[in-house]
């Protein structure tokens, strides 16, 4: 009888210890606000992205001149590249002239496929010319806006036209403030 109760107490205590570590697996598998980027279109992305930059622009990068949102000026966040980020208010940082690129690529650190990340500007692509590159180009990435990013061979999946903007944010979420996220369009942003 003692048996019997040891054998099924410890029965008991392995099936818990399991359906716990399932539980723990279930977490960490998951895709968590700190590893993943969506997009305006719901679409999840691979993260680890570093949502602040130094503010370094590339040295061809034509300044706007009379963009919509002007340097200084405030503006609410229409699009969602990353968690807190849509609805928040934004200071532009910098407004350019540029063609803006939605590209797929595999990190070169390894990890799942990055699709439709929003946005790579011509002047991040390793020889781009001075021609828009179109949909299904393979390119090599200059930005460095996520971990294994540059260096990484792309698929361009969109582009358009546009000024793109560099902003100061913080999310909607709560957290660290975001300074010279860099890219949001024109049409991404709204009047404050």
């Amino acid at each position: 009888m003692l048996n019997k109760k040891l054998i099924m107490g410890i029965v008991s205590l392995l099936l818990l210890l399991m359906v716990l570590a399932c539980g723990d697996n279930l977490n960490t598998d998951s895709n968590t606000e700190e590893n993943v980027e969506i997009d305006d279109d719901s679409n999840m992305e691979h993260g680890d992205m570093d949502h602040s930059s130094s503010g370094e622009v590339p040295e061809d990068l034509k300044t706007a001149e009379d963009p919509t949102f002007e340097v200084g000026s405030q503006a609410i966040i229409q699009t969602g590249h990353m968690e807190g980020m849509q609805g928040a208010e934004a200071t532009i940082v910098g407004a350019y002239d540029t063609t803006a690129y939605a590209v797929s690529y595999t990190p070169t650190t390894g990890g799942e496929r990055v699709e439709n990340h929003k946005w790579v500007i011509h002047e991040e692509i390793v020889d781009a010319g001075e021609n828009k590159l179109d949909p299904g180009t393979e390119v090599i990435l200059e930005a460095d806006h996520m971990q294994g990013m540059e260096g990484a061979t792309a698929e361009i999946v969109s582009v358009e036209e546009t000024t793109v903007y560099m902003i100061d944010f913080t999310p909607t979420t709560g957290g660290e403030a975001v300074e010279n996220h860099k890219w949001v369009t024109e049409s991404e942003l709204a009047l404050n």
